[in-house]
C-alpha cells in the first residue's frame, strides 16, 4: 500500500493570510490611502464586538446589570465601551456589504459612531464612498474583516484584531517605502526600547508618537510580566493629523487610554502639550536631523539647559526636550541618527560634553543597518539616566556601557532587516546585568564594554560604540597589508574582466555597423 506523502507544509498565522487577501482587493489604491480604508474597518469591527457583549449582558438584565437599559449610552461610559448606533454595529453592515452604496453605508456609520463618542470626533476614516473604491472590492473586504475570530478564537477576538491591527500597520508602513516609516517604528526596535526600560509602572512619555507602537508595546510588556496595565499611564503628541487619528485608532483597539494623547500642527517644541508632565519613561523615535524644527524661534527656551542646539538640526533639541520631561529618578530611551553621537556642528559636541560630565548618558547602542524604512541613514539608541547613583540599580555615575549591535538581526527582504527575538533579549539583558547590583556582566571584545567617564574624555567625548568595544577577538589578528594585497588583487580582476567585455562590445558594434552597409 503506498504511503502518503506527509505535508510538512506550515500554515501562516492568520495576520498574514489576511493581509494577503486585503493586498488583493487593493487593486490600484495607493497604499498610504488603503491603509485608513482597512484599518477603520478592522477597528469599526472591534469596537462593534465590545459594544455588542456588553448590549448582549445589558439586555440580558441578570446579577449586577438587572433592570439595565441596553440602548443607555451612560451603560457602555461606565464600561469604559464605545456606544455603537445601529446603523454602524457590524452586523447591520454585513447585511448591506453587497449593495452598491455600501461605501456610504459606511461613512455614515463613522459618523454616527464620532457623534455619540466624543474621545473619538474627528478620529475615524471617511473614505468609503470615493470614486475609486470598488463596492464589490469594499464588500470583499467587510467579509474578509467580518471572518476574523470566529468559532474557537471569539472569546479571545479582541486581542485577535488588536494583533492584526498592528501587523497590519507594519505591512503598510513596508508598502509605503520611505513615507510609511513617519508614521510607524520597526517593532523590533521598539520591542528593544520596551525591553531596555522595562516600564512596569509610573508615567511613559513619547512626545513624537506616530501610529503609537511605544505604548502598545508597553503596555504588553506590563502584560506579559504579570503587572498590572492600569500601573501606567500614558501621555503623547503628535504633530501631523492622519498619524494621529491612527494612533488613537490603535490605542482604543489595544484597550489603552488614550485621552493624554494630544495632536497639534506645531509640534511638541512650539506647543508642548504637556509642559508640567515629568516622567519616568521617555520612549521616542524622533525625525532623525531634522532641520525644519522652529529652531530659530527658540534660541533662548527654558529647556536648553545643556546648550543652545542648532537651528539646522534638531536631533539635540530632542535630547534636552526629554531631559526636561524626565522625572529625577526617570530614564529615556530613544533612537537618534548615528551622526549624533560624534557630531561637533554648531555646538553639538560642547552639548553632548554636558550631558556625560552631568552624569546623564547611560547607555549608548549601535544599530545595525536597514532596519527602519525611512531613512538609510545609520541609527543609534541613546539611554538616559536621572539617577545613576542608586535608582533602584547599582551606583554607575563614572561609567557609560556601549554596545554595538551592528552584526545583529537578520534581513526580511533585500531592503530591510529586523532584530529577532534572541537579538533583542542579546542586547537588553546586556544592560539589564550591568545596571543591576547582582548582574553577570562582563565585556565582551566587539560586543559590549562599561567605559569610564575618563576614557570618554580623553576621545574628546565621542560616544561610538566601536571606539571602546574593539574587535571581536576572532578579527583581532587582522592582517591589513594581506586583505589589502587581496582586494587589490580582486579589484585589477573586475577591471580586467569589463575591460574585456568593452573590447567585446565595441567589436560587436563595429561588425553590426559594417554589416550594415
Amino acid at each position: 500500500m503506498a504511503r502518503k506523502p506527509v505535508n510538512n507544509t506550515k500554515e501562516e498565522p492568520i495576520e498574514k493570510q489576511l493581509w494577503k487577501a486585503a493586498d488583493k482587493l487593493r487593486k490600484n489604491i495607493d497604499a498610504a490611502e488603503y491603509k485608513h480604508i482597512v484599518l477603520g474597518l478592522i477597528f469599526l469591527r472591534y469596537i462593534s464586538d465590545a459594544f455588542e457583549e456588553l448590549y448582549n449582558k445589558l439586555k440580558s438584565g441578570e446579577g449586577e446589570y438587572a433592570g439595565a437599559d441596553p440602548e443607555d449610552k451612560d451603560e457602555y461610559k461606565a464600561e469604559n465601551v464605545f456606544f455603537v448606533p445601529e446603523i454602524a454595529r457590524w452586523s447591520y453592515l454585513q447585511s448591506k456589504a453587497k449593495l452598491p452604496t455600501i461605501g456610504k453605508e459606511i461613512d455614515n456609520a463613522m459618523d454616527a459612531i464620532e457623534k455619540d463618542n466624543p474621545s473619538l470626533r474627528d478620529v475615524l476614516p471617511k473614505v468609503y464612498a470615493r470614486g475609486n473604491l470598488d463596492p464589490t472590492n469594499l464588500g470583499g473586504l467587510i467579509d474578509l474583516i467580518g471572518n476574523i475570530a470566529l468559532g474557537e478564537a471569539k472569546d479571545r477576538s479582541a486581542d485577535l484584531l488588536g494583533h492584526v491591527f498592528e501587523y497590519f500597520l507594519g505591512e503598510f508602513a513596508l508598502a509605503e517605502g520611505k513615507k510609511g516609516g513617519q508614521f510607524y517604528t520597526p517593532r523590533s526596535v521598539v520591542e528593544l526600547l520596551v525591553e531596555m526600560l522595562e516600564p512596569y509602572q509610573g508615567r511613559v512619555f513619547d512626545p513624537c508618537c506616530g501610529s503609537g507602537g511605544m505604548f502598545v508595546q508597553s503596555e504588553k510588556f506590563v502584560r506579559e510580566h504579570q503587572g498590572k496595565v492600569n500601573d501606567i499611564s500614558i501621555y503623547g503628541q503628535e504633530s501631523n493629523l492622519t498619524t494621529w487619528r491612527l494612533c488613537k485608532m490603535n490605542l482604543a483597539i489595544s484597550g489603552i487610554d488614550s485621552s493624554m494623547v494630544k495632536w497639534n500642527n506645531e509640534g511638541s517644541f512650539l506647543n508642548d502639550a504637556h509642559k508640567d508632565l515629568k516622567a519616568d519613561f521617555v520612549i521616542a523615535n524622533p525625525p532623525f536631523n531634522d532641520s525644519d524644527w522652529s529652531g530659530d524661534l527658540l534660541r533662548n527656551d527654558g529647556r536648553w539647559k545643556y546648550g543652545v542646539p542648532p537651528v539646522g538640526n534638531a536631533n539635540y533639541a530632542w535630547i534636552q526636550h526629554f531631559l526636561y520631561h524626565l522625572s529625577p529618578s526617570g530614564i529615556a530611551g530613544f533612537v537618534l541618527a548615528k551622526g549624533s553621537l560624534t557630531s561637533k556642528t554648531s555646538g553639538e559636541g560642547d552639548i553632548r560634553k554636558e550631558l556625560i560630565e552631568a552624569r546623564l548618558v547611560d547607555c549608548i547602542i549601535n544599530l545595525p543597518a536597514k532596519l527602519f524604512l525611512n531613512t538609510q541613514i545609520p541609527a543609534c539608541l541613546w539611554f538616559l539616566s536621572r539617577d545613576k547613583v542608586s535608582g533602584g540599580y547599582r551606583n554607575r555615575t563614572d561609567e557609560i556601557l556601549f554596545i554595538d549591535a551592528r552584526n545583529e538581526g537578520h534581513l526580511i527582504n533585500r531592503r530591510t532587516r529586523e532584530l529577532g527575538p534572541e537579538d533583542i533579549q542579546k542586547i537588553a539583558s546586556t544592560y539589564h546585568n550591568w545596571r543591576n547590583p547582582d548582574g553577570a556582566y562582563e565585556d565582551i571584545r566587539g560586543f559590549c564594554n562599561s567605559t569610564s567617564i575618563e576614557r570618554v574624555r580623553e576621545l574628546d567625548y565621542v560616544l561610538t560604540p566601536g571606539r571602546y568595544v574593539g574587535l571581536p577577538e576572532e578579527e583581532d589578528d587582522f592582517d591589513f597589508k594581506e586583505r589589502f594585497t587581496a582586494l587589490k588583487a580582486e579589484f585589477a580582476g573586475q577591471l580586467e574582466e569589463e575591460e574585456r567585455l568593452n573590447q567585446l562590445i565595441l567589436k560587436n558594434l563595429e561588425k553590426v555597423r559594417v554589416d550594415g552597409k
